[in-house]
């Protein structure tokens, strides 16, 4: 599918009750005509094209900044899963990990009650990231088990100007 992208194509609209009322305030040209110009306009500023995928039934869309000579392209090191950046429970866990924190507060800031899937879904993806870490690492489920703030995840932390209280930590 992203090769066909690439050349004039038809657009259905998710959802014609929003891609309508953006075409007549103009907001969009018109359908299909996006992805072209977006691709367009990175080859006139000298930028690599973008790519698109699908992943997992998910629409991955990935544009490239510019390189300035001597400078080494920039490796932001946190990619979560198919995402390029953490969601905003996983800044929220992040931030209240600069205290060691027990799985059920952590579970809380999610809004998340299944152990498994949250592990999964939201902590693995900070622990493999690099950005937290288990307190007793040996016994990733001893009752005991807190989590942590890296100092990699503090970095990021102090990257993005971000603190535990802006985050919505719920403390």
């Amino acid at each position: 599918m992203p090769v066909l992208l690439r050349h004039p194509h038809a657009s259905v609209p998710h959802n014609p009750l929003i891609a309508e009322p953006l075409f007549l305030t103009r907001l969009i040209e018109q359908a299909g005509s996006g992805i072209l110009d977006m691709i367009a306009l990175c080859e006139e500023a000298g930028l690599r094209s973008p790519e698109f995928r699908q992943d997992a039934g998910s629409f991955v869309q990935t544009l490239w900044r510019p390189v300035h000579a001597g400078q080494a392209p920039r490796q932001d090191p946190v990619r979560v899963g198919t995402k390029s950046a953490l969601s905003r429970h996983q800044m929220a866990i992040l931030s209240k990990c600069l205290q060691d924190s027990d799985l059920l507060t952590l579970m809380a800031i999610a809004g998340r009650t299944d152990r498994t899937k949250f592990r999964r879904q939201v902590l693995h993806p900070l622990i493999a990231a690099g950005l937290v870490e288990m307190t007793i690492a040996e016994k990733p489920t001893s009752r005991l088990q807190k989590c942590r703030t890296t100092p990699q995840g503090r970095s990021w932390l102090a990257e993005r100007g971000t603190s535990g209280d802006s985050m919505g930590s719920g403390s």
